[in-house]
Order: structure tokens, then C-alpha cells, then sequence
């Protein structure tokens, strides 16, 4: 470089400051290296000639310091190469201390990232297809300002960040091949000669070579299929044992640019579904499995070796001068009196601060006869990685008492992330204590009242400062007791599962002092050596080496803590070089950010190590830190034999590690393994395709005294054959003993006795399970390639997390990955695991470059690792949970995602190429045999034919009625007549006051006033149609009793709403027109609202038929213009509009009226002297009949209460009930749903007000829809406190053909419950299971039959009677049924079909009417009101709705029943499909951030309770799913509302 040794300080301030913002570009990944060397060299190439050579003095950092340079003060220690020295603090303002790395370095690898490019080129000359990019509404996701996004520097720095900045990290192939080179090993697991002089760097490729705006043009035109259908994605079936190409290619730079909502939908899923996954071809109806199980693939490689054999470590030797214990080995230290008194100076210090803190723990805690502490108890340390003094005293100070010390990590936040996990440490391990020092503990987060905040799951803490001055001095006559070390516990590591459960670890007295020999045998480690400590000392390689063998052995050690590191990444290097360090602990990433500030440090001196560990030298991807850090510094005096990883675990402790060579020996051989065996744990060398190697070093030999086997890492403890991946277990006495408090997991870990090939014990000793998964290589050096927690098992196959880390981080992650933070796991759904990765993403990312990485990570994974990708989710930066030093959190990032609290801000889910195993797709069989071939095979196999009636109707009691006054209009006449004063109608408001009533002579007079009204003003004709718009009150009834007695057919239509006439206007007009209404009944305010200025932006109100409007009708006597009716005449029609979106109206005659409502009536038990209480709708359906009929025709009183007026006032249908005392009352399923929601808190209120349900007997839920158990039941059991019989609650069922089938009476038994199996309900089949059985759906009778009824189930498409174990259409026979549709073209085929049809066989002559609906017949063991069993009918759903996908039939209700519970900010979901692709619509009741979390969420419970695919998920606001006014879902017109573009979404997924 030519810049090299530049004295910055003799630059002009202006100057400094462009570097610094140059460097700071270059940690952000903005530019590229080649471009920070280009800009960097020009800014300072005026300043060339004045450049001296400056030799950088190194001042010492003091031992265990925790005062490192502050945050934005330049620090003398660092190298200028580092952002934080070569700016001044005032320079990066806000942005000081942004480690800028874009991957993280664990996972460096230079061969890697040329396989991922070369994966990704191979997709340029295959065909393009564009992925569909998620439309998102822009106000959704504002990404928070940088500043925001930077993380504190806290004391515990970032261990998984790649810190401080890593160029090279940017661009691949920028890096010399060095040691990793495929050419280094030839032969693998062999010993090669050294390798060739490395080849020169390749030029860098990402950032060079834009592709044009014409060319992205071009690509997206010849890839996109404009108005094309996409392919049924669920029903194709490719050859079996061919594997789907499922990825999808782009181009390196080419991205389909976001579209207009609406614009190219379709051609967007057309490229989703391209490529579906293998479906077999047909499906088994009396199989049992749900799953389609892979068949494994027979050429997939198998271990073909020997059986493996123990491996024995080295003798452990005897050393006559041995210290009993470790605590021994402390006192031993400092009571020395040496010539050199200053090296022993720390054992001293440590020795004697260390027994006060002791004395004081054991005597000045408490009382005498009452110690807080005795020997045996368990404390928690809680100090700061920056206070590594402190901790030694504590450690020790623990020890000395016999205490046993439980390290954990400082808590910032009542929140932290695993704080549970922590807790239930604490609590199994039974800690009440806590020492910790004076600093800590003022940091710690404290209540108002300044206690210490009880952490979330922790148990109540007692607090203890260890601080000198806080410490006691023991009396002279005291001495600590040291016995020899034993198997009691001496001190508990913790250790996190993949499940996220923290456990501690215990170590016993002689496995602590037998593994601080054993490393100092392998080790070699002498009195008075140097050793530099990088890691964390509280745990793992760090306690065991920095803090336990340094004692041992007398060694000086010196702690860098991270905070340190921070500030100056070579801090540690310094150390070395200043102190000829003879030893260093580290990991990969210290070694990397060495590596990248060591540019102008060319004094440094390496060549005093003789041995520097790896700790994480068992991660497979450490290969390449290793070697370029040896590569950098061999020209400093580093030896290549002097690198040593190793492989630990908190279970088996240190497992193996390598010993330092003698010098110039050849370094051992490497394997490259391929990926492909790994993932079915075979060990094979990768001889054909280099992109999906892996390169990995041996870490070693095993340990001094111990003994090792390769064990099945699943089932049994099975040795594995020589090439088997497998699972280390060690047998020493180094090692932990139990995880404790938890034995029964302890023997599953530690009490492992592996057996041979015949399931034969190998011996009798207990080996320990270490969590490495690995192999023994030639020459018994041991081979690591992943961890148990990082195995992902997916269709049989396993998937190492860290390799799957590495391939999405070779994936240009420059301007997408923030701080290359990524977490990668699986996720258990439809019976395999799917792996999730989630990302943190730049502030400056944009959709674009996000969105186009996630593709090309997937294509890069398929190609390379061959497994499909489940969900890829980038969340904003720096919101994942971290662990206490920086990393990412696993488990609690996984528990959010299943919960849907990650809150993404970008998702790709790819259910189609990764769920394989779904189950066969049903092909329907051709009819081959004919319904009456079916109906004798139900007979042979014993199934009665599933039908079922309603009692006869007889003769009413009241003859009179009958035979004089046969319809409701004279009935109307006769009531007036015999009982004028009979009070008919009460209509209350919403203050529960009656505004309105009517008795039958009332209703009478008013009724003959609107028909001399129509008469003179109307000029209308007999027959003619009259739309009656009136709000829900007594005026409707006396205009439609004012419309028969003329002779008119009267049409009841609900008025346009004020607020909202663009939506509501048209269907009034929609029904005006075709019903061909010659004249409009209305009251003046609604008539000034049809001709208002803002009713004509709507609907052209010049051709209103005549209006009339009844408020001030002429007080004089009408004449006598009754025109009686006959029986067939029709007395109104009945407009509805379906769940389908149908607009249908039906004719109902004047013999059908009377004789439903005689059959009501009878069902009901109703007689003038009875009240019922009506919240209903009164315009169509069964909610008219109650509203305007039955009370006329049964003289019954009817309360009236319209359901605007409850949204105004909640209680008020409850108190009419308690206040009237009624005993049967109608709802709809939207009154009982508001008294649910906004009741629900408020029974208490209630009962204090002395509402009393007890009096009601009957509640009857009106509708026309399967019956919603779950509303019902929540109903019953929240009112239950209010007096309400949980028998009360029952339901009743009508279509458009027959207005009322069921309807539950009084006299008849209570509605029955069943569960069904959904699977065999998908079949068109009936299979009773019981009650919590999996996959069972629970469906409720729809009340009992009405007198003169009768119902049967037949085949929708062979018209053929069914048996009673088959779902089908529901026909009904009934003297009420509507006489047809009401249609202005007059289709007589449609009438013919739905209200005239005749079964194929059985009865032939017997006409039905098909009410569309899907339902079944089962034969209870309850008598009915005749005595014989009862015949229940069960409603499933509409048949014009259910969804036909895979063959089978799913009820949308189902899906949507599903969607809702998957989520709590889910207020309501439907579901349609559209091209064979299934589409949910969910609204979001929370906070828009939410919006991405539900998306995985649907998709995995639809999967899991459906076994579907969901295509599109569409989360939208609440209210945008159409409803109409029973309380159903308008699905059509949500579809309808979906593909016009005009749901304004706030987020839509296409799922791939």
C-alpha cells in the first residue's frame, strides 16, 4: 500500500476527518476494498513525500484492566488501521464504536464464498424466473434512524459481531487461498508436504459491473407472462424419485422492480408456481398415515466401514509434588517467599483477599447460631467480563469456603433475553445468594424505590459486595478448611440447550484437579509463564485455562476483556509482544480482528508463543481464520506449528486438543468432506463438485487419562463404523458429573455405556456426552464437524446451522446483512423440521436489495446444501435478542418467531418447495357403479339411510282459525275483530323504554290507512311487486299487512345506511330493480335520503319507481279495499344476499306462510298468553318471520329490540329478558357475538343491577350457516353467573329454499354434540371420534325438525340417497318451502332444479327442494317428543363454498377457525382460493409491526391442522372482510374485493 506508515497526525485535520468517514464507509460495507484503497491512496497522495517512517510505541495495558480507551476518544493502544484511532471523536459524531463488519467471521472462508458464486452463476444461463415481491403498504415499516440502531458499548462486548470493521470480509476471493486451498490437500487425511507459494488474490467481484437499467428491463420482459392462469400447484405429480429444481434464478444484479397493487398479479404467482414439489399420484382412502413418508433415495451414500473402537488418550503422568486440591495449590502460591518476590506478587494478593472474602462469607453473614451460609450451598457470581479480579477473589474466595460457585452473566434488564432460563438455573440449583461487586451492583436495574428489580423467573436474591474494603480479616487462630479433593461438587458452569433450557453443569473437587493436570500435561505448561486470556473467564476455556491451571501452575496471565478489544482489536497481540506471552487463549474472531488492524504494525513480535489455542477450533469454518491469521503474521515471528484448536464442551470439559509441533514438522493434513455425505452422516471426500465441500482441520488428540467413542448421536449409544459421523462420548475423570438438580436428564447425558453392533455393552464405564459430532482421522487425531445444538434433521437428513450460517454470508450480504447478525434453526411443522433463517437488516437497505438477496440465498442453499428453505425473515437491526456477550440468542429468536413477536420487516416463505411430505392428493374415482348399486351396499354393510322428519303437523286446536281465516292477512282481521286490545308488538329503544306499541286492532286500522294509500296514490295493481324500506320497527309489520290486504306482493329491503350510502345505496337499488317494484313504502326522512344530492353520486335517482311515504297518513275512515288471497298467490318475496355474493330472492305463497308459521307455532308452544323477546334483523329469512308473522298468526307478544339500537346500549337485550321475564328469545349469531366481546368483563355489573337469566328457556340462534359451537358454548358459560341454563342455548337452521328446517322447541330433546374426523369429513365421509381426538372437529345439532318436514342426504352429483356415515347435500320436503326463485328473465331450468327435484332411486315421484347446503343424519340414543330415537341433522357447510384442493373438501369455516387462534392480534381471517391457490385474508387488531409475524403463522397452522399450502397470506386492517347482516362472511365479495385491488393492504405474501 502506498499509504503504509503514514503519520496521520501530520495531516491537516479536513483530511482526517474524509479518511475517517472513508473507513467508517468501508466498515458499513458501502464500498468496496478496492474502493477504499482507490479514494484512500488519492486523498493522501499530496502528502507522500513528507511521509517518515514511525515506530508506534506500545504502552503497557495493565493486568485484568477493565479501563479501556472510552467510547470516541482516539486510543494510543490501537493501531490507526482501527476506525476508533484514525478518528477524532468529533468526526463520526453519533456513529462512533459501529463495528461495521458485514459477516460474521466465525464463518470466513475464501473457498466458500467462491463455491456459493459459483453455485449462483450457474443459475444465469438457466431460465429466469421472477419472484413475486410482497406488496407492503409504505407507512407499515419505518426503519429506525442509525443512532437508534447502534447498540450501547457495554462492559459485555459482542462475542458473534464481527468487530470492528472487516474489509476483506466484504468481497469475495480478495483473501489469498493460503492453507485452505483444495490444492494443499490432494489427498485427504493424509500428510501432505507444505503447500505451493499461494497464487495471487483474484480481482474482488462484488460491486464491479453493474448490469444496466436496459438489461434489468430486458430480463424482466422476457420473464414475466402477462395474463396468464398459474398452474394447479397442487395437483401435479412429477416422476417419482426425480428431485424438483424448485430454485428460483436471478441474475447477480437483476430484481423485479416492486409493482402497483393490482397491476400483474397473476403474473407474478404464475413464476411461484412453476415448479411444484413431487406429489405421488393417488390417494389411499383407508390409510391411516397422514404423512407421506420419502422414500429414501438407494443411492444415497452408507457407512460401508469396521465398527469403530474406544480411543485411549495418553497415560495421565504422576507428579510427586501434586497438590492435593486446588485450593492447596492457592495457599501454596501465596505463602511462597521466592528470591523473585515480584512474580509471585498476584498469587499473594489473590491468596489473601481471597480467604477474607471466605472468612467473612462463613462468619459475618448472618448470626453465629444462624449463618446465611453454610459449606455445600450454592451462590450465584454475577460480575462484569471487565472485572476479572474481582471475579478470581470471588471464585476462590468460594472455594476456600466450600461454597460452590455458580458463575452466570450480569442481567441489564428485567428482560433480558433467557433471563427464564436463567432463573430456572438459579432454582435448580437452588441459589438464593448473589455476590457481585459495588460497581455492579449500582448498574444493576432498580425499582422506584431503589431495590435490586426481581428478574423475570429468578428466585428471591440476597445480594453480597465483595469489594476489599466490605471484607473482614480473619482472626489469626482461623483457617480455611482444604480437604483433598473428593467428588463433591466444586463449582457449576452453566450450559444452554437447543431448546434454549439453561442447565448447570457440576464439576467435582477431583475432576476440577484432574483436569487442570491434564491440561498441563497437554499443555506443557510451566511455572512462570506468560499467558494472554482473550475469553470470557467465567466459563469454559477461559475459567479453565485463564483461571483454574493458571493457579495450578503459577502462571502469570494477563485478561483482555472485550471491552479492550473494542476499542483496540489488537490489544491482544500488543500483550503478547510487550509481555513474551508464551501461551494465548482466543477464538477465531480475535484472530480476524487482528488480522484486519494490524496493517501498520510491522514491530510486532509473535515469535515468543509456543502454543496458541483456538478455543472454537472445533467449528469447522475456524479453518480459514487460522490460516489467514498465520498467513498475516508468519512474516511476525509466528510459527505454523504453534496453532492449536481444540474441542471442548460443558459437559466433557476440554475433549481433545492438538500439541504444539516440534518446529518445522509438516502441519497435519485437512479433509474435505462433502456436504452431501455429511448430511447423512458418512464421511466421504469431496471428488466431484468443489461447491458444496468442507474444508476442517483436526483438533487433536483426546486428552491426557481419557477414553473416547464415536456413538449414534439418535437411539441408542451404538458405535459408529470408521466412516460414520457420530457423537463424541468421553470417559475421564476430568469431566462434569451431572447436570445438577436434574438427575433424571443426567442419566441420559452422563451414565452413557455405548454398545457394539449386537446391542452388547462394550464394557461397564460410564461415558459422558460431549455434544460434538465428529470422526476419528488417520493417525487418532480427532475431527469435529458440528454440535448437537446446531443439527438440523430435515426429511432424514442432517444440516449443520453454522454451514448454512456461512453459505447465506458468501451471499453479497454488503448491503442487506447488518453486522452479518444471522440466526439460523428449525422449526418442527407437519411432522419434519424446517429450517428458518432470520437476519438483521440495514437501516439503509432497500426493498430491492433485501429481497433480491433472500432469493439468491435460497438458490444458493438449494444448490449447495440441497435442502429448501422454510421462511427467510430479515428483522431490523440490532432488535434480535442477545446473548450477555452480543450474540444472537437462538432459542428466544426462535420462541419469538412461533410466537410472533419477531416482527419482521421483510419475509419469504417457501412452503410449496420444502414440504414434501404431504399427504397423496385424492383422485376421485370414476362412478362405475350406479346410486343403487351404493344404496344396497349401505344396506348389506348395516348403514341406515340417513333421513329424518319432523312430527306430523295435525290439526291445530284453534279450528276456527283454520277454517275461517286460513292466511295472515284475515288471521290479522279476525285478531282485531275478537281481541282488538291484545297488545301484538312492543318496540323498545335503546334505553329500554317502550317508544312503540301495537295492539291487533292498532295494527289493523294502520294496516287498511297504507293500503287506501297505495290505492290512490300508488295506481298499482293487483300482483304487483311494493319494496317496503323502513328501519326495524312497527311500521315494517303494518306496511306489509297494508301490501296483503291490497292484494300487493310487498319486498322487504334494508334501508342504505346515512353515513355510508356509496356501499349501501346500490344493493337497494340493485333489489328495486329486480324485483320490478312499481312502488317504494318509506317514511320521509329515508325518502328525502333516496333523492338527496348525495344518493344521486350513487345511483341515478331519477327512475325511482313512485315513493310513498306513510308517516302522515289521512285520519279519515278508509273505504273497505280488502282483496282476499288464494292459497297459491304469493304473499312476499324474500331478497337475500348470499355468503357467495348471490343476490336471490324467493317466493313464498300465502299456503306456505300459514303453514310455516303453524308449524312454528307447534315447535314452539306459543299462545297468546305468551313473550317472546326478538333482537333480529327483520328483513329476510326466518329473522322476517319472527319479526312480522308469527306473533299475527300465533297471537303471541313479541319485544321488539333492533339490533342498532343494542350497538348503543350492550345490556339492553339482557335486561328486557330479566326485566319481562321472558322465556324464549331470538338472536343472531352478531347480538350473541356483541354480548360475548363487550360483555364478557362486565358479568358482575350486571348481576349487581339484579339481571336475572334463570326465567329464559329458550334461546334460539337464527341463522343460515353450520351452528358456531364455540360462540354458543362461550355464551352459555359466561352468563352462566347471570342464572343462564347452559341448556338454554340452541340454534336453528333455514336456506333460501326453505326458510325454516330446524328449529330447537321446547318440548323436544336438547341438541346433541358430535366430533368427527376432519380427514374422513374431507372425503365426503362421517367418522364419530371421541371428544379431544386429534384431528376431531365438534359440530352441534341444528336444533330439531319442524312438524311436516322432512329431510334426506343425498349425493350432490348421482342425486342418490346416502347412508348415514356419508356427508352430502341436504334435500328437504316441507309444505312451506318457497315456490321458487324470483327471477326477472323467469329461468324456470333454475327453479326447477333447486325446488322441484327428484332423487334417481328410492322415490322416485317425491319432489324436493336442494337446500345447498352440506350436512349429515346420525340417529342419537335421545327419544323424541313421538318416543322413538331422535334423528339429529348436523349442517357442515355451504356447498357453494367449500374449496376443492388436492381432491378433497374443506369448509372455509375450518381454515378460518384455525387462522384465527394462530395469532392474538388476529381479529377475523376468510379464506377463498383463486387459480387453485388457497388465500387467507387475516385482519390485524395490533399494531402494524405485526403484520409480518403473522404471515409464518398462518402458514404453519393451516399446514399443520389442514395439511394445505396456503399461496397468498393478506393481512389487512380490521373491518375489511365483508359481513353481512346475519353475521356472515361475504367471501365472494372479499375475492372479488382482492383481485380489483381495493382491500388497501397492509401487507400480502406470496408464499413460494
Amino acid at each position: 500500500m502506498a499509504d503504509r506508515g503514514v503519520d496521520l497526525s501530520g495531516i491537516p485535520k479536513e483530511v482526517r476527518d474524509h479518511l475517517a468517514e472513508l473507513q467508517l464507509e468501508l466498515s458499513e460495507g458501502d464500498i468496496t476494498q478496492k474502493g477504499y484503497e482507490k479514494k484512500r491512496a488519492k486523498l493522501l497522495a499530496p502528502f507522500l513525500p513528507q511521509i517518515t517512517s514511525v515506530e508506534l510505541a506500545l504502552p503497557d495495558i495493565q493486568q485484568q484492566s477493565s479501563s479501556g480507551p472510552t467510547s470516541g476518544e482516539p486510543s494510543p493502544d490501537c493501531s490507526p488501521a482501527s476506525p476508533e484511532a484514525s478518528s477524532p471523536s468529533s468526526s463520526s459524531g453519533g456513529r462512533r464504536n459501529r463495528s461495521g463488519g458485514a459477516r460474521d467471521d466465525r464463518y470466513r472462508s475464501d473457498i466458500h464464498t467462491e463455491a456459493v458464486q459459483a453455485a449462483l452463476a450457474k443459475h444465469k444461463e438457466e431460465k429466469m424466473a421472477a419472484l413475486p415481491m410482497p406488496t407492503k403498504r409504505r407507512s407499515a415499516f419505518v426503519q429506525s434512524p442509525v443512532d437508534n440502531c447502534t447498540p450501547p458499548d457495554t462492559s459485555s462486548a459482542s462475542e458473534d459481531e464481527g468487530f470492528p470493521a472487516s474489509p476483506g470480509a466484504l468481497s469475495a476471493g480478495c483473501w489469498p487461498r493460503s492453507l485452505q486451498s483444495p490444492d494443499y490437500c490432494i489427498k485427504p487425511l493424509s500428510a501432505e508436504a507444505p503447500p505451493p507459494p499461494p497464487p495471487p488474490p483474484p480481482p474482488c467481484s462484488h460491486g464491479e459491473n453493474k448490469t444496466p437499467t436496459s438489461a434489468l428491463a430486458d430480463i424482466l420482459a422476457s420473464t414475466r407472462i402477462e395474463n396468464s392462469v398459474p398452474p394447479d400447484v397442487t395437483s401435479s405429480t412429477p416422476e417419482r424419485g426425480t428431485r424438483v429444481d424448485s430454485r428460483v434464478d436471478l441474475p447477480p444484479n437483476a430484481m423485479p422492480r416492486a409493482m402497483p397493487r393490482g397491476q400483474s398479479r397473476t403474473s407474478m404467482l404464475d413464476t411461484t408456481a412453476d415448479d411444484p414439489p413431487p406429489l405421488s399420484e393417488f390417494f389411499l382412502d383407508d390409510s391411516e398415515e397422514i404423512v407421506e413418508v420419502p422414500q429414501p433415495d438407494p443411492q444415497h451414500p452408507q457407512a460401508q466401514g469396521p465398527s469403530d473402537h474406544p480411543m485411549k488418550g495418553e497415560p495421565l503422568g504422576v507428579v510427586s509434588n501434586w497438590p492435593p486440591a486446588l485450593q492447596a495449590a492457592l495457599a501454596r502460591w501465596g505463602a511462597t517467599q521466592a528470591k523473585s518476590p515480584a512474580s509471585h506478587r498476584p498469587g499473594r494478593k489473590l491468596w489473601s483477599r481471597s480467604l477474607k472474602l471466605a472468612y467473612t462469607l462463613l462468619n459475618k453473614l448472618g448470626t453465629k447460631n444462624e449463618p446465611v451460609l453454610r459449606p455445600g450451598d450454592t451462590v450465584a457470581l454475577v460480575y462484569p467480563n471487565t472485572d476479572p479480579a474481582m471475579f478470581w477473589v470471588a471464585f476462590y474466595g468460594c472455594l476456600l469456603a466450600e461454597v460452590i460457585p455458580v458463575p452466570i452473566e450480569v442481567p441489564l434488564s428485567r428482560q433480558d433475553a433467557g433471563s427464564l432460563q436463567i432463573g430456572f438455573l438459579l432454582g435448580s440449583c437452588g441459589v438464593d445468594l448473589a455476590l457481585t461487586s459495588e460497581i455492579c451492583l449500582k448498574g444493576l436495574p432498580k425499582t422506584p424505590q431503589g431495590e435490586i428489580m426481581q428478574f423475570k423467573g429468578w428466585p428471591r436474591m440476597k445480594w453480597v459486595v465483595t469489594d476489599t474494603k466490605y471484607l473482614t480479616k480473619p482472626s489469626k487462630d482461623w483457617q480455611p478448611h482444604i480437604p483433598t479433593a473428593n467428588t463433591d461438587t466444586a463449582y457449576i458452569e452453566y450450559k444452554a440447550s437447543k431448546e434454549g433450557t439453561v442447565m448447570g453443569v457440576a464439576v467435582s473437587k477431583i475432576a476440577l484437579l484432574t483436569h487442570c493436570q491434564a491440561l498441563t500435561q497437554a499443555c506443557n505448561y510451566c511455572e512462570g509463564e506468560t499467558l494472554v486470556n482473550v475469553l470470557d473467564c467465567k466459563k469454559d476455556m477461559g475459567l479453565w485455562h485463564g483461571v483454574l491451571t493458571s493457579v495450578m501452575n503459577r502462571i502469570h496471565t494477563i485478561t483482555v476483556p472485550y471491552a479492550v478489544m473494542k476499542a483496540c482489536p489488537m490489544s491482544w497481540v500488543q500483550r503478547v509482544h510487550i509481555h513474551k506471552a508464551r501461551v494465548a487463549v482466543v477464538k477465531c474472531r480475535d484472530l480476524h480482528w487482528a488480522m484486519m488492524a494490524h496493517r501498520d504494525q510491522r514491530d510486532t513480535n509473535l515469535s515468543s508463543i509456543r502454543m496458541l489455542i483456538v478455543a472454537d477450533g472445533a467449528n469447522p469454518w475456524s479453518v480459514s481464520s487460522c490460516d489467514a491469521f498465520l498467513n498475516v503474521f508468519q512474516s511476525h515471528g509466528l510459527k505454523p506449528e504453534v496453532i492449536c484448536p481444540c474441542a471442548s464442551s460443558p459437559e466433557g470439559l476440554t475433549v481433545a486438543i492438538r500439541r504444539p509441533g516440534a518446529r518445522g514438522t509438516a502441519l497435519p493434513a485437512r479433509a474435505i468432506l462433502s456436504m452431501g455425505g455429511l448430511s447423512h452422516g458418512v464421511i466421504r471426500v469431496n471428488t466431484e463438485d468443489k461447491n458444496s465441500a468442507l474444508t476442517v482441520q483436526d483438533v487433536g488428540h483426546v486428552m491426557p487419562g481419557a477414553l473416547m467413542c464415536i456413538v449414534k448421536p439418535d437411539g441408542p449409544p451404538q458405535l459408529c463404523k470408521t466412516d460414520e459421523i457420530g457423537e463424541i462420548v468421553l470417559n475421564s475423570r476430568a469431566g462434569g458429573t451431572m447436570y445438577y438438580g436434574l438427575p433424571g436428564v443426567t442419566k441420559n447425558t452422563f451414565e452413557v455405556i455405548p454398545v457394539n453392533q449386537a446391542g452388547a455393552p462394550i464394557g461397564e464405564l460410564p461415558f459422558t456426552r460431549t455434544g460434538l459430532l465428529g470422526f476419528v482421522g488417520p493417525g487418532s487425531l480427532v475431527f469435529v464437524v458440528g454440535k448437537n445444538e446446531g443439527l438440523l434433521m430435515v426429511s432424514g437428513r442432517r444440516h449443520n446451522a453454522d454451514d448454512l450460517v456461512a453459505t447465506a454470508l458468501a451471499v453479497e450480504p454488503v448491503k442487506t446483512v447488518y453486522r452479518g447478525r444471522i440466526a439460523v434453526f428449525s422449526v418442527t411443522v407437519f411432522y419434519d423440521e424446517r429450517i428458518v433463517i432470520v437476519a438483521e437488516q440495514r437501516p439503509d437497505a432497500s426493498e430491492e436489495d433485501s429481497f433480491q438477496w433472500m432469493s439468491r440465498v435460497l438458490q444458493a442453499i438449494d444448490s449447495i446444501h440441497q435442502v429448501g428453505l422454510y421462511c427467510l425473515a430479515l428483522v431490523p437491526a440490532n432488535t434480535l435478542p442477545k446473548t450477555p456477550l452480543g450474540g444472537i440468542h437462538i432459542s428466544e429468536t426462535k420462541q419469538n418467531f412461533l410466537e410472533g413477536n419477531l416482527h419482521p420487516c421483510n419475509i419469504l416463505l417457501c412452503p410449496h418447495t420444502c414440504v414434501t411430505n404431504l399427504p397423496k392428493p385424492r383422485q376421485k374415482q370414476p362412478v362405475g357403479v350406479g346410486p343403487a348399486s351404493i344404496m344396497v351396499g349401505n344396506l348389506v354393510a348395516g348403514n341406515r339411510m340417513a333421513q329424518a322428519a319432523g312430527r306430523e303437523l295435525g290439526v291445530v286446536e284453534e279450528e276456527g282459525l283454520v277454517r275461517k281465516h286460513q292466511f295472515l292477512s284475515e288471521a290479522l282481521q279476525w285478531r282485531a275483530q275478537s281481541d282488538p286490545d291484545h297488545v301484538l308488538y312492543v318496540l323498545l329503544n335503546a334505553k329500554g323504554a317502550a317508544v312503540c306499541t301495537a295492539t291487533c286492532v292498532q295494527l289493523h286500522k294502520r294496516a287498511e290507512k297504507i293500503t287506501s294509500a297505495l290505492m290512490e296514490r300508488g295506481g298499482l295493481n293487483t300482483g304487483d311487486n311494493v319494496v317496503l324500506l323502513y328501519p326495524p320497527g312497527i311500521d315494517l309489520i303494518a306496511a306489509f299487512y297494508g301490501c296483503l290486504y291490497a292484494g300487493l306482493i310487498p319486498v322487504t329491503v334494508r334501508p342504505p345506511h346515512p353515513q355510508n350510502l356509496a356501499a349501501t345505496l346500490p344493493t337497494v337499488r340493485m333489489i328495486i330493480d329486480v324485483s320490478k317494484a312499481a312502488c317504494i313504502l318509506t317514511t320521509q326522512l329515508l325518502m328525502r335520503i333516496l333523492r338527496s344530492r348525495e344518493a344521486a353520486a350513487s345511483v341515478n335517482i331519477k327512475t325511482w319507481p313512485t315513493i310513498i311515504d306513510t308517516d302522515d297518513l289521512p285520519r279519515r275512515r278508509p273505504p273497505q279495499l280488502y282483496k282476499p288471497p288464494t292459497a297459491e298467490m304469493l304473499a312476499y318475496l324474500d331478497f337475500s344476499v348470499s355468503t357467495t355474493g348471490m343476490l336471490t330472492g324467493v317466493k313464498m305463497s300465502h299456503s306456505a306462510v300459514s303453514t310455516l308459521c303453524r308449524s312454528i307455532k307447534l315447535q314452539c308452544e306459543l299462545y297468546s298468553s305468551r313473550q317472546i323477546a326478538i333482537c333480529l334483523d327483520p328483513y329476510c329469512g326466518l329473522g322476517f318471520v319472527q319479526w312480522c308473522l308469527s306473533s299475527v298468526y300465533s297471537g303471541h307478544q313479541s319485544i321488539l329490540i333492533p339490533p342498532m339500537e343494542l350497538e348503543m346500549s350492550l345490556p339492553l337485550w339482557l335486561s328486557t329478558l330479566s326485566q319481562y321475564k321472558i322465556r324464549d328469545t331470538f338472536c343472531s349469531y352478531s347480538v350473541m357475538e356483541l354480548c360475548t366481546k363487550g360483555l364478557g368483563t362486565q358479568t358482575d355489573a350486571l348481576k349487581a343491577r339484579g339481571v336475572n337469566l334463570s326465567c329464559v328457556r329458550s334461546c334460539v340462534v337464527i341463522a343460515e350457516e353450520r351452528p358456531r359451537l364455540v360462540l354458543t358454548q362461550s355464551f352459555s358459560k359466561l352468563f352462566k353467573d347471570l342464572g343462564l341454563s347452559p341448556r338454554a342455548v340452541n340454534t336453528a337452521f333455514g336456506s333460501r329454499v326453505n326458510l325454516a328446517i330446524c328449529l330447537q322447541g321446547t318440548a323436544g330433546p336438547d341438541p346433541s354434540t358430535v366430533y368427527v374426523d376432519m380427514k374422513s369429513l374431507r372425503h365426503d365421509r362421517v367418522r364419530l371420534v371421541e371428544r379431544g381426538a386429534p384431528q376431531s372437529l365438534p359440530l352441534m345439532e341444528s336444533g330439531t325438525i319442524l312438524p311436516g318436514v322432512r329431510v334426506i342426504i343425498v349425493n350432490p352429483e348421482t342425486r342418490g340417497p346416502l347412508g348415514d356415515s356419508h356427508l352430502g347435500e341436504i334435500w328437504v320436503q316441507s309444505p312451506h318451502s318457497s315456490s321458487g326463485y324470483y327471477t326477472i328473465y323467469g329461468e324456470e331450468s333454475l327453479q326447477a332444479d333447486h325446488f322441484n327435484t327428484r332423487l334417481s332411486f328410492g322415490e322416485p315421484h317425491t319432489l324436493w327442494a336442494r337446500t345447498g347446503y352440506l350436512g349429515f343424519v346420525k340417529r342419537t340414543e335421545l327419544l323424541g317428543a313421538t318416543g322413538d330415537r331422535h334423528d339429529a341433522l348436523f349442517v357442515v357447510g355451504q356447498l357453494d363454498e367449500t374449496l376443492e384442493l388436492r381432491g378433497l373438501r374443506y369448509h372455509p369455516i375450518d381454515i378460518e377457525t384455525s387462522v384465527s387462534r394462530a395469532h392474538r392480534s388476529i381479529a377475523e381471517s376468510a379464506v377463498f382460493t383463486w387459480t387453485n391457490l388457497l388465500v387467507v385474508v387475516a385482519e390485524l387488531a395490533g399494531s402494524e409491526q405485526e403484520a409480518l409475524d403473522l404471515v409464518p403463522l398462518v402458514t404453519n397452522v393451516v399446514l399443520e391442522e389442514h395439511h394445505l399450502i396456503v399461496g397468498v397470506v393478506v393481512i389487512v386492517d380490521p373491518g375489511v372482510i365483508p359481513i353481512n347482516s346475519r353475521g356472515e362472511k361475504q367471501r365472494m365479495h372479499l375475492r372479488d374485493s382482492f383481485l380489483a385491488d381495493q382491500l388497501d393492504p397492509i401487507y400480502v405474501a406470496y408464499n413460494m
